[in-house]
């Protein structure tokens, strides 16, 4: 199957908007996909944050979906690069579940992307490392990319889930977007940093616009906001996602994290045509 790779944002949003299908299909978290990964890259881009995005793609024109996908961050730390998955640490991620996702419509598919994650680390200037939180156990690609390289490992531990204890008495509860501008300044000055902040204005009107937020709100005698709730919501799915109360954290699934140490990887000797499809040096 053809493999390439996208370099830079502009690229990126393509590649991630042909996936959606895929990731529909696969029954990806939201957090995986088009609408949470684009204010990913949105944020990204408004800080400046040093790195770039990068997309590994198998199958599938520029504007058909993909068979397989993965959306990655690569950041130079002095003489090397370290990899993680687009949106790790950007901001706040609902939990008690794997919220991340290597995409792959089959084992066939994870064999090529795992292939072409190996083959961009290839092109990387100095050494790099790897890390790749947040996936569902058992995920077959990050399964080979662990038996690939030495020191690879796979290690799980278990979420925390919040709880939605507001009940419905005294609670509003709306997905009107313009229910979650009226309270988004209340709620956001709740937050307790910047960084988180901006994210979570970004990613609640995204998902909010797509009729994928639900907000849950208690008012005070005076009319303020007492507490306040965002919740991802995929069709019967709901999500707790992010409260200003301090609601209970009951134990989630587990999810997996996929490590490979800082290390250094000859090039193949074809690893070159990576930099000619994305036009520049990917670890640059």
């Amino acid at each position: 199957m053809p493999t390439r790779i996208a370099v830079g944002r502009a690229r990126v949003v393509r590649e991630v908007r042909a996936a959606e299908p895929l990731a529909e299909r696969l029954r990806a978290p939201l957090t995986a996909r088009p609408p949470w990964l684009t204010a990913v890259l949105v944020v990204q881009a408004a800080r400046r944050l040093p790195g770039r995005p990068v997309a590994v793609v198998v199958g599938g024109d520029l504007d058909a979906a993909p068979r397989a996908a993965a959306f990655l961050w690569l950041r130079r730390r002095g003489l090397g690069t370290a990899v993680t998955l687009l949106g790790d640490g950007v901001g706040p991620v609902p939990g008690g579940r794997p919220h991340a996702r290597l995409l792959a419509a089959d084992d066939d598919a994870a064999a090529f992307l795992a292939d072409g994650i190996a083959d961009l680390l290839g092109t990387l200037r100095g050494t790099w490392s790897l890390r790749l939180a947040g996936l569902p156990l058992g995920d077959p690609t990050a399964r080979r990319l662990a038996a690939r390289f030495r020191g690879g490992a796979l290690a799980t531990a278990r979420t925390g889930r919040l709880v939605d204890e507001l009940g419905d008495e005294g609670v509003a509860r709306s997905r009107d977007p313009r229910e979650l501008e009226r309270w988004l300044p209340a709620l956001l000055a709740r937050v307790p940093d910047a960084r988180s902040r901006t994210f979570v204005r970004s990613a609640a009107r995204v998902h909010a616009a797509a009729g994928r937020l639900e907000l849950a709100v208690t008012q005070d005698a005076g009319g303020e906001l007492r507490d306040g709730l965002l919740t991802l919501v995929d069709g019967e799915d709901r999500w707790a996602w992010w409260s200003t109360a301090a609601l209970a954290v009951e134990m989630g699934a587990p999810a997996a994290t996929l490590t490979v140490p800082p290390r250094r990887l000859l090039p193949a000797p074809d690893a070159m045509r990576w930099l000619r499809v994305s036009g520049r040096g990917a670890g640059r």
